[in-house]
């Protein structure tokens, strides 16, 4: 099917060609990623040299605000307080930066209860990829809009630790990426919407 942005003249190769794994790896792929950016980052320090990768490191964290992903507050004694690590998301497309939480410090029943999400049938993935597809449906930084049902914090991003208040924690509101709970939290919001919407 030719969408409405890409007509056929666009197109390269034929419509009803098929493509196999091997051949859609192609060089040409290979070559833009190599040439979008002008070094791919081997750690945080070495990100923070580079302005395009400082903006997408900012870009990500104001993803956050607007999401009201978390609030700085003080640390409550005795409580499991989870780190945070810049992701990395494999081939670099555009400078990305992804803050995942490192779920290892996470205590079942402290932190979390339920993290499994259930696997819809695939003949619905396939109708409601259609629908998206057909109407342009995105959402944007998806595990950050689901709530968050235990008290859960999160230690300052590495390198954009806030001036004055260097030893506050993040209260989480809604899920970060990695949270063992992020993906159920996310589906439970998904389907409190479809239900709503009559699906």
């Amino acid at each position: 099917m030719v969408q409405r942005d890409h007509p056929s003249r666009n197109i390269i190769g034929g419509l009803n060609e098929r493509v196999t794994r091997s051949r859609s790896n192609s060089l040409a792929h290979f070559a833009h990623s190599a040439f979008v950016t002008s070094f791919e980052p081997y750690d945080v320090g070495h990100a923070l040299s580079d302005a395009n990768w400082v903006n997408a490191m900012h870009e990500e964290l104001e993803n956050f605000e607007r999401n009201q992903v978390w609030g700085l507050v003080e640390p409550p004694p005795h409580c499991n307080t989870i780190g945070t690590k810049w992701g990395e998301d494999g081939v670099v497309v555009r400078n990305k930066a992804r803050l995942v939480a490192q779920c290892f410090c996470q205590k079942k029943g402290i932190d979390y209860e339920e993290t499994f999400a259930p696997v819809a049938r695939l003949e619905a993935i396939r109708i409601l990829f259609s629908l998206c597809s057909f109407e342009r449906m995105d959402v944007k930084s998806a595990f950050l809009n689901g709530f968050i049902e235990k008290e859960v914090y999160a230690r300052q991003p590495p390198g954009f630790e806030h001036p004055k208040f260097p030893n506050r924690v993040f209260k989480l509101q809604k899920t970060l990426y990695g949270l063992k709970q992020a993906p159920r939290a996310w589906y439970e919001r998904l389907r409190k919407f479809l239900v709503d919407q009559g699906f």
